[in-house]
């Protein structure tokens, strides 16, 4: 009886892990689909609002009171990072470049927080965290190599990287406090906070009028707040209840790689032989990151701050 309750429990675990991995994968590829029917900052204020709004109810029946008066500090801190930089250069990264590049460059994510946490965590800068540092940053100069030739928006390119930045250091914020508060509080009132600070900039930069409010605009919309933000999130606390952190950080890799396949798939991207050898090397940086985070990362569930 055990070992069937065991083996139950091990095929939802992998059907939560595998729709982790693929609602990931996929907000890549349908954020590019929604910029066909709206703005870059209207898009993605749009879709961090309802995101956070979405974390709410979850937050009310996992994540304990709220303290707005100790969270607001963070939530402003926060939203700067994760929300304003992270979702707003992503998505003119995907406004500018095939969605499956936007994704590998942004999953530079892991290699650089396993080196901002050696100088403002203090956490060991192993010899594989370096070459997995290395390998990152050689993978982006061969991808931005295309961007000087002309084949790739160079803009598109430094958004992604941007867009990484972001989420590392929001990332490192996080690992600081979130012993202090729930986290999941902590995430719903920074997306709410960001997405409005979107919306704004949206309304002084770009003309609504440009937005068509067609059906598929609605899916991908509720699509990339629901199920990337809220839904991953939700799956991700889940995971992590488990036990199940350092499986997770050790196959990060898939999503970049998953996203570029649908992009081919469904977009019909091209793959570059340059987005083959710069991604190759980011994935492997990726990878022998996350190598040396499997004792730890148990202990650290903002390693991701999304769900993109």
């Amino acid at each position: 009886m055990g070992e069937m309750s065991g083996n139950r429990f091990f095929r939802f675990f992998l059907f939560m892990y595998g729709l982790l991995i693929l609602s990931w994968s996929s907000a890549f590829p349908a954020v590019k689909v929604g910029l066909s029917f709206a703005p870059p900052l209207f898009f993605a204020g749009f879709r961090t609002l309802l995101g956070g709004l979405f974390l709410v109810l979850p937050a009310c029946l996992w994540g304990g009171a709220v303290n707005a008066r100790r969270l607001l500090p963070h939530w402003l801190w926060l939203s700067v990072f994760l929300a304003i930089l992270f979702f707003g250069l992503q998505t003119f990264s995907v406004y500018y470049l095939p969605s499956g590049l936007t994704a590998v460059l942004i999953y530079l994510q892991p290699i650089l927080v396993g080196w901002l946490a050696h100088y403002w965590l203090g956490e060991r800068l192993t010899w594989n965290k370096t070459i997995g540092l290395l390998l990152g940053f050689a993978g982006v100069l061969v991808v931005g190599w295309e961007g000087v030739a002309g084949s790739l928006s160079m803009a598109g390119i430094l958004f992604g990287l941007g867009a990484a930045v972001g989420w590392a250091v929001g990332t490192i914020y996080v690992k600081r406090v979130q012993r202090q508060v729930s986290l999941l509080w902590l995430l719903a009132g920074q997306f709410v906070i960001g997405g409005c600070v979107l919306l704004g900039l949206s309304a002084v930069f770009e003309n609504w009028s440009h937005v068509s409010w067609t059906g598929t605009f609605w899916f991908t919309l509720l699509y990339t707040s629901a199920v990337c933000i809220s839904l991953a999130w939700v799956l991700y606390f889940a995971v992590m209840e488990r036990g199940e952190a350092s499986r997770m950080a050790a196959n990060m890799f898939l999503v970049p790689l998953v996203s570029v396949l649908l992009g081919v798939m469904f977009l019909k991207e091209t793959v570059s032989l340059f987005l083959l050898m710069g991604g190759g090397l980011i994935v492997a940086g990726i990878f022998l990151v996350n190598r040396q985070f499997s004792g730890v990362t148990s202990q650290q569930p903002a390693a991701r701050q999304d769900g993109v």
